[in-house]
């Protein structure tokens, strides 16, 4: 199954539910820009989009195992984490690029954090998708990178996490995206550039979170 037959199937199937691990009670994460992002993200894509969802609650898992390395900025890239792919939900499709359409959204409609905008919008090395949509241009007047320090660390959780939210090593996560687009598809030949930086930012936090253990 490749091309579009693969983004409907990683987008649709039904997948078995993800359980975050917790480490707050649900009174202590009321407030929290991590249990915002939670509601916000759940409302976009649980329903229309579930194996989306299943992938985007194992990232959100990964980001929260890495609190101790991330210290203050911990609920930013949870926040992050749970609304990196809100831009794949139906109701906020416009270009196209899902790294942009939901960091619009976050911009225009829920007046977000700017940080937590630009983690949105230029994950996992998007720059290199929307110049394959002929959008980087666009991306980037309308969104500074984050940080390297901040932007790496959603890479990884994004990049070592598969469409069912289970945690994978980064290079079969990488191979089944290639699988799943095939070979000359454009998110294919996106990754297939990304690569090396994206390796570089799983070695990275790798080496963090070894530090701080």
């Amino acid at each position: 199954m490749t091309g579009r037959d693969a983004e409907q199937d990683v987008f649709r199937r039904p997948a078995a539910s993800v359980n975050v691990p917790s480490q707050l009670s649900s009174l202590g994460r009321m407030n929290t820009l991590a249990s915002w992002g939670e509601q916000l993200a759940r409302g976009l894509l649980q329903a229309p989009l579930p194996r989306r969802w299943a992938h985007v609650q194992g990232v959100a898992a990964r980001a929260r195992g890495l609190a101790p390395v991330l210290g203050a900025d911990a609920d930013l890239l949870e926040a992050a984490a749970w609304l990196h792919d809100i831009g794949y939900a139906p109701a906020l499709v416009v270009t196209g690029l899902h790294q942009l359409d939901g960091a619009r959204y976050l911009r225009d409609v829920q007046h977000a954090n700017t940080m937590l905008c630009r983690l949105v919008a230029h994950h996992s090395w998007a720059i290199i998708e929307a110049g394959e949509r002929g959008l980087a241009d666009v991306l980037s007047s309308e969104f500074d990178p984050a940080p390297d320090v901040l932007a790496s660390v959603l890479t990884c959780c994004d990049m070592t996490t598969n469409p069912d939210g289970q945690p994978v090593p980064v290079e079969r996560r990488l191979a089944e995206i290639q699988d799943r687009y095939g070979s000359g598809h454009l998110v294919s030949r996106s990754i297939r550039r990304a690569t090396p930086m994206i390796l570089r930012a799983v070695e990275q936090v790798h080496q963090r979170a070894a530090q701080t253990a």
